[in-house]
């Protein structure tokens, strides 16, 4: 079966589905004046409506990669994540400090998540 592309550009999909798994591409948030909370929540909103549109959730995330620009927001970002994830069914999660792409962007995040 050929894999689904979501929101193509010429360098990326912003989702790519294949075998009921959808491989999110790193999101960052679109205000990136924002603090790391802000920018993180923004994320998390954006990564929602991709699982709607996939017709999955947030129960049935697999994995979350974190970028995070300073790894001293680490605990801020944690706010916003925490109260974002399904506490029943947290995915696992890997968090690292990193020199992003561009100076104002504070978090990026990538998915890994099964479709039901």
């Amino acid at each position: 079966m050929k894999p689904q592309r979501i929101d193509k550009t010429e360098r990326l999909s912003r989702v790519v589905v294949h075998n009921k798994i959808a491989y999110l591409s790193g999101l960052t948030a679109d205000d990136k004046s924002l603090d790391t909370v802000g920018q993180t929540t923004q994320i998390l909103a954006k990564a929602d409506a991709y699982l709607e549109k996939i017709g999955s959730n947030r129960s049935m995330l697999l994995s979350a990669t974190i970028w995070l620009r300073d790894i001293g927001d680490f605990d801020g970002m944690n706010r916003a994540w925490v109260d974002w994830i399904d506490k029943d069914e947290p995915p696992a999660r890997a968090t690292v400090e990193a020199v992003l792409g561009l100076p104002d962007i504070r978090v990026e995040i990538q998915f890994t998540v099964a479709i039901p």
